[in-house]
């Protein structure tokens, strides 16, 4: 399918024919055919990762005539991960391992550079340097800790800087820098963190001026580099909470910063160093800000991207090339979600990604000089958005008078979108994700059978103010699911819904609300599907990731409290016996976030009950599922046990 645009005055687009085929499960499981497109600085070459043999391979595309230079691929259970350009011809890359007993990589750390066209190939840093690779990639000096590009220095083609953590059996370290050369691999550490497991900001000049962190409390630390040393930013923040730098101005005497204030939202901030003086430059009402733009030619922001219902966009110079160019992109793609995700040193020719809640992700090139967009390729070329169906946003009083929002999927080719059958989707978290305005695979795949689908972002979801996540806390089984309750009655009270039909499903915190929501409302739903669900919040304080990871155990004692009857009460494997609703568990033994011995608590707590109930369980998968076949094979154990519940068809 090729698609083209000129971007003249009356922005014609034309378009050629394309037949789609009936989509099918498999359609709706598979990867991403294309992702991680990038354009080389001088504009000459496309790179892009596709999933070769099931690992993934970045392939080099000549760009004038769309063909290919050349495949960087590893042999055995070696994959490239992410990637950079960091000059005309050079490419740095991670190096991720593929495991016979799970189904996610790992990343360890490990860098390397090769040529676009496959010359020149270089271990440039990882534990890995002083000993054969198995690869004809030359070594380098050994370093144990998992590095990461921090700034590929775009003034600069020899040097990248690298953010290292060591590894020291902890789970802190304090961030090393490193000035590296992408040829040799040789290295200099430029600085260490005052902080543990800090991030770093770079200015215009490409000095380290900043570095963040939480510590093991979780709270912010934010330092700035003055006179040869870091010193505590406190000063700099003029009394701003949640303080989060994200740009320097053009000029390097002044900061963008994200931060709250007045208001319940975050805003964006201009802060000048020397004096602290700060100025509220953008600030939405309702939600905080989505996602920050950055110009690469200045590495100053420019537009700042908010999500109340639909994506908005406010500019903080409508003057700016970069602003003039984002705004005619989405003149140029009406109602899509518009990303800029590459583009050449010069800024004149962009990689541009355009999605929505029907359209999983196009690429286009746009030469930015001659107006000219150019269709590459789809995310998913086997899916037609215009059969796909439309998310539309919803919002409501909740019982206790604040105001929720959320996403109603309506099936397409219904012409009246009245008492439908519903499955409740609850995503995790639960503190700081939320639902957004996309395309999700698995909610068009139940609406392609007719499956209305409701999204909530309850209290405690992020995106909507410190306040209202904070008002999540210790109300995991309370406050909670009386929003996801009270958001599934809005959808049968306005009609869309037949209360007769409605089940719930989801992963993560979303399958602990599965189970949780039909314990206190079980005449509501028909069927819970929990997927690779917290079951028993007392269980979380010893095992999987969060208690031995940096902070975890603080996290824990915040969001849940230590209260053991507050635990078992919010638990579900301590509610059998409310439960009315069929039940289908699934799990993945090699999950680390919810291990398997959440399910296994929820089990005997339904067996003792002797409660009936489904279970699936996948030996190599995680924290959800990573490889397209088990996805596909969970779609339709997941279809099936809706539709025999729903009364589907």
């Amino acid at each position: 399918m090729l698609r083209i645009l000129y971007l003249t005055c009356c922005l014609l687009i034309l378009f050629t024919s394309h037949t789609f085929a009936s989509p099918q499960i498999k359609d709706f499981s598979a990867d991403s055919e294309f992702s991680e497109v990038k354009i080389s600085p001088d504009g000459k070459h496309l790179g892009v990762i596709l999933i070769e043999d099931e690992k993934r391979t970045l392939l080099i595309l000549n760009l004038e005539t769309m063909k290919p230079t050349n495949a960087v691929k590893f042999s055995g259970d070696e994959e490239v991960g992410s990637y950079y350009w960091v000059n005309d011809e050079r490419i740095v890359l991670q190096k991720l391992y593929k495991h016979a007993q799970r189904e996610v990589s790992d990343y360890y750390g490990e860098l390397l550079a090769v040529n676009y066209d496959g010359s020149k190939s270089k271990y440039l840093f990882g534990y890995n340097g002083g000993s054969s690779t198995g690869t004809s990639i030359s070594s380098n000096e050994t370093i144990r800790a998992s590095a990461f590009v921090l700034d590929t220095l775009k003034d600069d083609d020899k040097y990248i800087y690298v953010m290292a953590y060591p590894w020291n059996g902890l789970n802190y370290s304090y961030t090393l820098v490193y000035r590296v050369n992408v040829y040799s691999g040789k290295r200099k550490r430029l600085t260490t963190s005052p902080i543990a497991n800090a991030g770093f900001l770079v200015d215009n000049k490409e000095d380290v001026r900043f570095s963040f962190a939480r510590d093991n409390k979780n709270d912010d630390q934010l330092f700035y580099y003055e006179n040869g040393e870091w010193v505590d930013a406190e000063r700099i923040k003029g009394g701003l909470t949640d303080f989060y730098p994200i740009s320097f101005t053009e000029d390097n005497k002044s900061i963008y910063a994200i931060a709250h204030g007045e208001g319940a939202t975050q805003a964006i901030y201009e802060v000048e160093l020397a004096t602290a003086k700060h100025k509220k430059i953008i600030q939405h009402d309702v939600v905080d800000p989505f996602m920050t733009w950055i110009s690469e030619q200045t590495n100053t922001l420019y537009a700042v991207e908010f999500e109340n219902g639909y994506p908005e966009y406010q500019f903080v110079d409508t003057e700016s090339a970069k602003a003039k160019a984002l705004q005619q992109l989405m003149a140029a793609i009406p109602d899509h979600r518009i990303r800029i995700v590459s583009e050449t040193i010069d800024g004149n020719t962009l990689i541009v990604a355009a999605m929505n809640d029907k359209n999983s992700g196009d690429y286009y090139l746009f030469d930015r000089k001659k107006l000219k967009l150019k269709f590459l390729f789809a995310g998913n070329a086997a899916l037609d958005p215009s059969e796909m169906s439309e998310v539309r946003p919803i919002s409501f009083t909740n019982r206790d008078g604040v105001t929720i929002h959320g996403y109603l999927t309506l099936p397409s080719g219904i012409k009246d979108h009245k008492n439908m059958p519903l499955v409740v989707n609850p995503h995790g978290g639960p503190h700081g994700p939320r639902d957004l305005w996309v395309f999700n695979p698995e909610n068009q795949l139940l609406a392609q059978n007719g499956i209305a689908v409701l999204q909530v972002n309850f209290r405690g979801s992020g995106g909507y103010g410190k306040a209202f996540e904070e008002s999540g806390y210790l109300a995991w089984g309370s406050k909670i699911q009386y929003d996801i309750i009270d958001a599934t009655q809005y959808v049968i009270d306005q009609g869309y819904v037949d209360k007769g039909r409605v089940c719930i499903s989801g992963g993560s915190f979303g399958g602990y609300s599965a189970l949780m929501s039909p314990m206190l409302a079980p005449d509501m739903f028909k069927c819970a599907i929990g997927v690779a669900g917290v079951y028993d919040l007392e269980q979380m304080y010893n095992t999987g990731d969060i208690p031995d990871s940096y902070g975890g155990e603080a996290f824990l004692k915040e969001v849940l409290g230590t209260n053991t009857q507050q635990l078992q009460t919010m638990s579900p494997t301590h509610n059998v016996s409310k439960l009315k609703a069929k039940v289908l568990l699934i799990h993945g033994e090699e999950d680390e976030r919810a291990p398997i011995e959440q399910f296994e608590a929820m089990e005997k707590a339904l067996n003792q009950a002797n409660y009936p109930f489904q279970k699936e369980i996948w030996e190599k998968e995680g924290h959800g599922f990573y490889n397209a076949e088990n996805r596909a094979k969970y779609y339709e154990i997941m279809l099936k046990f809706l539709k025999e519940n729903l009364n589907v068809k």
